[in-house]
C-alpha cells in the first residue's frame, strides 16, 4: 500500500519538476498526471515575468483514487530575479491540503546576511515543525525557483548530452539536492531530455514502507523539454512505491484563470 507520506513527497517532486521561469512571455500550461495509468492530478502552471524578473505560479489537485487517499491540493508561487546565468529567490509561498494537514502554509524570505542568501520564514508560514539549522537553509532555492535556475542554466548554456550540474533545494521543512544530467538533446521528438536524481540531505524521514519506499529515498525523475527558447516542460516520469508515475503536457491556455480540462 502506498504511504501518505510517499504520495506527499511525490506531489512536492511534482511541483518541484513541473515549475519553472520564462523569459519575457508568459506561458500557461496545463497537465494530466497518472499513477500506475489511472487519473492521479490535474496540474495548471503560469510561468511569467520580464528579462530580468520571474514569477511562477502552479496549481496541483487530485482526482479519482488520489484524491479519495490524500485529498491533496496544492497553489505555489515564487519570484525573484535572474543574476548571472541562474536565480535569486526572493520570496515563496504555498499552501496545501490532505486529509491530515489542513490550509497548511509555507512562506519564506530569501534575506541577505553575512554575505550569504538565507530561507527565513515568513510572518504567514504555520508550520508545526521547527526550521533546520541555518547551515541548510544558505545558498538554496526554493521548489519553484530550483527548477527556475535549471532552465535558466540550459537557456544559457545550450544543452549537450553528458552535461551536469546541481541545484540546492530548501522547502521549508526539506533540504535536498537535485542532481541534473541532460540525457539527449534533438531526435526524432525534438526535446531536451533530462534524468534528475532528487537526493534529500536532511528533514526526511527514514521509516520505508513494504516496498523499500520512503521520504529519505533518492527520486529517480526523467523529465522532457521542448528545444527551443520556451523550454516548456513536457513530460515526467518517477515512481511512487514502485507505481509508475507520468505526467504529460496537455495544452496551453490563455491565462491561469480559466486553464482547465476544456480550455484550449
Amino acid at each position: 500500500m502506498i504511504r501518505r507520506g510517499v504520495l506527499s513527497a511525490l506531489f512536492l517532486t511534482l511541483g518541484l519538476v513541473l515549475s519553472a521561469a520564462a523569459r519575457a512571455d508568459e506561458l500557461v500550461a496545463y497537465y494530466r498526471g497518472t499513477l500506475a495509468a489511472l487519473p492521479a492530478a490535474h496540474i495548471a502552471m503560469s510561468l511569467g515575468g520580464s528579462e530580468s524578473a520571474y514569477r511562477d505560479e502552479i496549481h496541483i489537485e487530485t482526482v479519482g483514487l488520489m484524491h479519495w487517499l490524500t485529498h491533496f491540493q496544492a497553489v505555489s508561487h515564487a519570484e525573484g530575479l535572474f543574476a548571472d546565468g541562474g536565480v535569486l529567490p526572493a520570496h515563496y509561498a504555498a499552501l496545501y491540503d490532505l486529509h491530515s494537514h489542513r490550509d497548511y502554509q509555507v512562506g519564506l524570505d530569501f534575506v541577505a546576511r553575512d554575505g550569504q542568501v538565507i530561507a527565513e520564514r515568513d510572518a504567514d508560514d504555520n508550520s508545526r515543525k521547527p526550521p533546520l539549522d541555518e547551515i541548510y537553509r544558505r545558498d538554496v532555492l526554493d521548489p519553484l525557483s530550483a527548477l527556475a535556475a535549471v532552465r535558466e542554466h540550459l537557456r544559457v548554456e545550450a544543452p549537450k548530452p553528458g552535461d551536469r550540474f546541481k541545484v540546492q533545494v530548501y522547502d521549508d521543512i526539506h533540504r535536498l539536492e537535485i542532481d541534473v544530467a541532460v540525457v539527449s538533446v534533438g531526435g526524432k521528438d525534438d526535446v531536451v531530455a533530462l534524468h534528475l536524481e532528487l537526493v534529500p540531505i536532511a528533514g526526511f524521514k527514514s521509516r520505508a514502507d513494504a516496498d523499500g519506499d520512503s521520504e529519505g529515498t533518492p527520486r529517480q525523475v526523467d523529465m522532457t523539454l521542448t528545444h527551443d527558447t520556451r523550454l516548456l516542460p513536457l513530460s515526467l516520469d518517477t515512481t511512487a512505491s514502485g507505481l509508475p508515475v507520468a505526467v504529460r503536457f496537455d495544452h496551453l491556455c490563455a491565462d491561469l484563470a480559466n486553464c482547465g480540462e476544456t480550455a484550449r
